[in-house]
């Protein structure tokens, strides 16, 4: 095509190459991808739309460019993808069923736990030098790990460095896996005294197996045994047999490094990871979700949407937010702090840095040490740089002496915190050394907390489904052996946080003795677009701080009681938030989240000064709008476009000049047809502040040959 420069387009023929470059490309890829992307639309409007054009996906080109256009289709997934057999009709029954969780399947559990059994006694019979550690139960399977000693050559008296485990010596793993479940061994649970416990262990020459039993408090020792063949210490649960594992859902994924109790300067183990499900056909799936988070992964769209970057030069787990994620995270802020003046917080602001002696009244310094800097010397005097914002809400509170009146007290911060993790466990956004919490602290009499806490988990649906998170994994977590507190309160905080789930009649299940030393809690694990669940949002009770820092209020008899703090967060933090969101919308933002809104695409040098006036006109109005540079062809800034995930393009003209209106498309809906500027910038207006899609239709340009017919 020639330089667009020298192109004289009007509405309805840069609106056809629009839809045939868009055609080209959306057509391959759409039928593939329907099925992940109707979860991850946003908005009734959308899901309705995303299931129609998914059941008509087989059909003929120009209806997958329908579908694909109003999904954002393009965005999902490489281009060379193709659909398989199956897909359509996964895509038009709404998707394959749920994968099911540890937390609400009890068999899926006692199969993992029993997995890495088989799979740890699998390793020996490979690798008789091999130690074992511990392998529990994860999210999606199991893992254990292993020690592997230098050994001796009997021959030539040489010491061999101890085996680093490679691919093939996972499917040798897995075929001695395969053999102990065919055996049908039985599994065996026994009870036996600490003495007898060393005594086994001494046996067989497995020292760390001494040392988790010297971190056992409780007695009996529990051991489970694979027939008579194999045991290690465990409480349980176990299925009945090894017979009872599928092996055709059991796969060994792959081999990591740990050190022992996560101490470097301890041995350095190998962690087998595995996972494991009831049948085929969910490992199946399984596979297919991670084959989708791969191109969800946020570090990569992080990079190609230029959001942020972790610059290593400036040191690990420290985030540099560009441009456009800081307009992201600024909206996401902005709703976040909105939200809450609403709903009857104080926002407040606290110190990054205090004195040590405020982490040792908190208690912090004891039993968090590990998880922070080092403390930095100012005037002879030990400061340190905060894990958490608690103690400092803490003190805002003693600042004054409160009465039963002023309660509940509700304050709310977006306070920057600073952990140390290892270089080993940082990941991308999810796991860094300073993030932002989004946190809040509620004082409160005790008759309250029932109201306060259903006044969190509203606040809870309301921020999270702003974002499309509607689906939730909750759990009620009660009180551990060892607390700080009354039996009474206890009671009563617990009843309060049941009495709220019972409330907002949400599903929950209970981990009995699961709650933290100083309280009970509740916490929310949200479902993203492709299956996988991600810990969020958690309220808890607290009966230490308030004990640690001596907060008392007035109570109408005149004398001073403890007042209940709650400690809340609802994203957490918000750098691990946002790297969810970008993996959940695979980087395609809804309208009022998108970093540009709108971006205009003039065809011609001569229509520029047009579009920077719209531009300027929306920029009033609050909305984000961008005008192409214009050194491109129209093809490429259309491409760009849609490689950048702008949810609305309009391609301008001299006829849109003259007649001051803008022909409008839609990522997700396709040509919305020709608007006048101030309607266009009216309905954008509109959409952003209900979080909407853009859906409504403009005039539509009739043709000359139609005009003369």
């Amino acid at each position: 095509p020639p330089p667009a420069e020298k192109m004289k387009l009007g509405s309805a023929a840069a609106m056809s190459l629009f839809l045939s470059l868009a055609g080209r490309r959306c057509a391959r890829t759409a039928s593939a991808f329907v099925p992940s992307l109707t979860r991850a639309a946003f908005g009734p409007s959308a899901s309705a739309s995303a299931s129609a054009s998914a059941a008509s996906s087989r059909v003929v080109a120009s209806d997958n460019l329908a579908a694909s256009t109003r999904l954002g289709m393009s965005t999902a997934a490489p281009e060379k993808a193709e659909a398989k057999a199956g897909d359509e009709e996964e895509a038009g029954g709404g998707g394959p069923p749920e994968l099911p969780t540890n937390e609400n399947d009890d068999g899926l559990l006692r199969l993992r736990h029993t997995s890495a059994h088989v799979m740890a006694m699998a390793v020996q019979q490979a690798f008789p030098e091999a130690q074992v550690t511990i392998g529990p139960w994860i999210d999606n399977g199991f893992y254990y790990d292993f020690y592997f000693p230098d050994t001796t050559d009997p021959e030539t008296g040489d010491v061999v460095p101890g085996r680093k485990l490679t691919d093939q010596d996972l499917k040798k793993i897995k075929k001695n896996m395969d053999k102990i479940i065919s055996k049908d061994y039985p599994i065996l649970r026994e009870e036996v005294t600490r003495e007898e416990a060393k005594k086994m262990i001494e046996d067989i020459g497995e020292p760390f197996k001494l040392e988790i039993l010297d971190s056992i408090k409780t007695e009996p020792i529990t051991i489970y045994k694979i027939g008579e063949e194999w045991w290690d210490l465990c409480a349980g649960p176990h299925v009945e047999s090894t017979g009872k594992l599928p092996k055709k859902a059991i796969q060994l994924r792959s081999v990591a490094g740990a050190y022992w109790r996560g101490d470097e300067n301890r041995e350095m183990l190998q962690r087998i990871y595995a996972t494991a499900w009831h049948d085929a056909g969910q490992l199946k799936q399984y596979k297919k979700m991670l084959e989708e988070a791969k191109k969800r992964d946020h570090r990569m769209l992080g990079k190609k949407l230029d959001l942020f970057s972790i610059q290593e030069d400036a040191g690990g787990g420290l985030v540099f937010w560009h441009p456009k994620g800081s307009v992201i995270r600024t909206e996401i802020e902005d709703f976040w702090k909105d939200t809450h003046r609403e709903n009857g917080y104080d926002l407040v602001y606290s110190p990054h840095i205090a004195n040590l002696e405020l982490w040792k009244t908190s208690g912090h310094n004891d039993f968090y040490r590990d998880g922070m800097f080092q403390a930095m010397d100012v005037e002879n005097e030990e400061y340190q740089i905060k894990p958490m914002n608690c103690p400092f809400h803490c003190l805002m509170y003693k600042d004054d002496m409160r009465s039963y009146r002023d309660l509940p007290i509700r304050w709310a911060e977006l306070g920057t915190v600073y952990r140390y993790e290892r270089s080993g466990t940082l990941h991308g956004l999810m796991r860094v050394r300073g993030f932002t919490q989004d946190d809040a602290h509620i004082f409160c009499l005790p008759d309250q907390l029932e109201d306060e806490i259903v006044g969190v988990l509203d606040m809870f649906e309301t921020i999270l489904s702003r974002f499309g998170f509607d689906k939730y994994d909750i759990m009620l977590s009660t009180r551990p052996d060892k607390s700080v507190g009354s039996d009474d309160i206890w009671d009563k905080s617990t009843n309060a946080l049941t009495a709220a789930l019972k409330t907002k009649g949400w599903d929950y299940t209970v981990d009995d003795g699961g709650g933290a030393f100083y309280g009970p809690k509740i916490d929310l694990k949200i479902k993203d677009a492709i299956g996988r669940t991600w810990q969020c949002s958690t309220v808890q009770c607290d009966f230490n701080l308030p004990d640690r820092f001596d907060l008392e209020y007035v109570t109408k008899e005149g004398t001073r009681e403890r007042p209940i703090m709650l400690h809340r967060a609802i994203f957490g933090s918000v750098e691990r938030f946002f790297g969810i969101l970008v993996e959940n919308t695979a980087g395609d933002f809804p309208l009022w989240l998108a970093p540009t809104q709108l971006r205009l695409l003039p065809v011609t040098d001569s229509v520029k000064d047009f579009c920077l006036d719209v531009k300027r006109k929306a920029a009033r109005l609050g909305l984000r709008v961008e005008v192409d540079r214009g050194a491109e062809r129209l093809a490429k800034q259309i491409r760009n476009a849609e490689q950048q995930r702008v949810p609305i393009m309009a391609v301008v003209g001299e006829k849109e000049v003259e007649t001051g209106t803008l022909a409008v498309r839609s990522r997700k809906e396709g040509d919305l047809g020709s608007f006048e500027i101030d309607e266009l910038l009216g309905e954008l207006t509109r959409c952003v502040e209900y979080a909407e899609e853009m859906t409504v239709m403009g005039k539509k340009e009739v043709k000359e040959e139609e005009k003369s017919e």
